[in-house]
């Protein structure tokens, strides 16, 4: 099994199940302490710039929903999945919205009610995460 992530380490969110998952802003720079992602999600309305690991491209505008609904179930079960043996991350340009929701998105794979999901993700990760009504909708019916 692969070193997970450290809680405590910047942009880090901590499931209820203990599972660890980093959420991040591409417009930052990639932190230099700590290991590199084992696998990414990237969630922007272009083609994201590659990386040395094993990434998705998740087909997401800025400040709106994914492009495919269904694809975008696919794509965070199945990190949400990696999060139990591999330091998985998601990003977006700035590491609030589309990333936030996709943690919320995350959360509730890990059992928080959907209705609780942004709050869970404001707290533990980033207060001003899920920027939209219509991204706080998406969270509380994903299912």
């Amino acid at each position: 099994m692969a070193d997970l992530w450290t809680p405590t380490a910047p942009g880090v969110l901590k499931l209820p199940s203990g599972r660890l998952v980093r959420g991040r802003g591409l417009r930052h720079p990639l932190p230099t302490d700590g290991p590199a992602p084992t696998y990414g999600v990237y969630l922007l309305g272009s083609r994201p710039p590659e990386v040395p690991w094993d990434s998705t491209w998740l087909p997401w505008p800025d400040f709106r929903l994914p492009a495919d609904h269904a694809e975008a179930s696919r794509v965070l079960r199945d990190a949400w999945s990696r999060t139990l043996t591999e330091r998985v991350e998601l990003a977006c340009e700035g590491g609030r919205g589309r990333t936030g929701t996709a943690l919320a998105c995350l959360a509730v794979l890990d059992g928080v009610p959907p209705g609780e999901a942004v709050a869970y993700v404001r707290e533990h990760y980033d207060r001003r995460a899920v920027e939209t009504p219509w991204q706080r909708r998406y969270v509380r019916r994903f299912v």
